[in-house]
């Protein structure tokens, strides 16, 4: 009797099994067509897939499928798609909230993307940075660069970057004008690619700290002219920050040839083990003869 119990509860547990993976597979199946069908809405005129994305948003469906339906919404060219939008960068929360404001983003209605300030200023720090993602997608630099004139701390920083992201260079030097230099200018400087900028704050010696992370980044923009600049920089430099600085820029570029050249030049012993140290890490083609001729006594 026992034996058949247990045959019988091993028999219940295997149906129970099979019976929840097909389930499992039917569910799946349901919601793959849903999302098939969804996707389609995005070739269907405006007035016949407004109607079936506000059901899909209004009913019992999974976070993919609402997500997927405000895709649908940013593509359609009507006042009541752009207010649904709102209405969930607004009200909603988590990672609807933030798919919403990116999608308002990608939509690029002026009077959406007017919209995102208030919601930047009432939201967290996630909906925050999707406001800045929004704005960047919508390549208004302008709407970042005026969060930045008033943010402070973490959210200044993260406006910094996205304009460095978008190439923002005038607003980026204005917002130096008004602000003073700072690391996070630094390097949304070096992501834009502003080589001028980063040139005139590696040359300013009024604040060390500052100059040696502008030395340092110019490396991140790379190029002849960079790479010619950090081995003067690094010939000119009375203070060992400076000249470490210049090094790490070369590291960053990748400009072996260029701490070659200082070290075939300087005859200091000091730089020149500095030089070698550097040539080793960098895995300069050269470094072996080099070394082999420390070993033998040459300089």
């Amino acid at each position: 009797m026992k034996t058949l119990s247990k045959y019988l509860l091993i028999a219940s547990a295997l149906f129970i099994a099979a019976n929840s993976a097909a389930q499992s597979d039917a569910a799946r199946d349901t919601e793959e067509l849903k999302i098939a069908a969804i996707e389609a809405l995005i070739t269907a005129p405006p007035d016949r897939a407004l109607p079936l994305v506000k059901k899909v948003l209004a009913g019992n469906n999974s976070n993919d499928l609402k997500e997927r339906a405000l895709f649908i919404l940013s593509q359609i060219n009507r006042p009541e798609a752009q207010e649904i939008l709102l209405e969930f960068a607004r009200e909603s929360s988590g990672e609807m909230q933030e798919e919403a404001i990116r999608m308002i983003g990608i939509g690029g209605d002026p009077g959406a993307l007017s919209a995102l300030k208030s919601i930047y200023e009432s939201g967290d720090s996630e909906a925050r940075n999707a406001v800045l993602e929004a704005l960047m997608i919508a390549g208004d630099k302008k709407a970042v660069f005026d969060i930045a004139l008033t943010a402070t701390g973490d959210d200044y920083e993260d406006a910094v970057d996205m304009l460095g992201v978008m190439n923002a260079r005038n607003e980026l030097r204005e917002l130096r004008a008004q602000n003073g230099a700072s690391e996070a200018l630094i390097n949304a400087y070096a992501i834009s690619g502003d080589f001028d900028e980063l040139r005139k704050m590696a040359l300013d010696s009024s604040n060390p700290d500052i100059q040696a992370q502008a030395i340092e980044a110019m490396g991140i923009v790379g190029g002849d002219e960079v790479n010619s600049t950090l081995v003067q920089i690094f010939r000119d430099a009375t203070t060992h920050e400076v000249r470490e600085a210049a090094l790490d820029g070369m590291l960053v570029s990748g400009h072996d040839e260029g701490v070659l050249e200082l070290y075939r030049t300087t005859q200091d012993p000091a730089l020149k083990k500095e030089l070698l140290e550097m040539l080793v890490i960098m895995d300069s083609d050269e470094v072996w003869s080099i070394i082999d001729s420390a070993l033998d006594g040459g300089l």
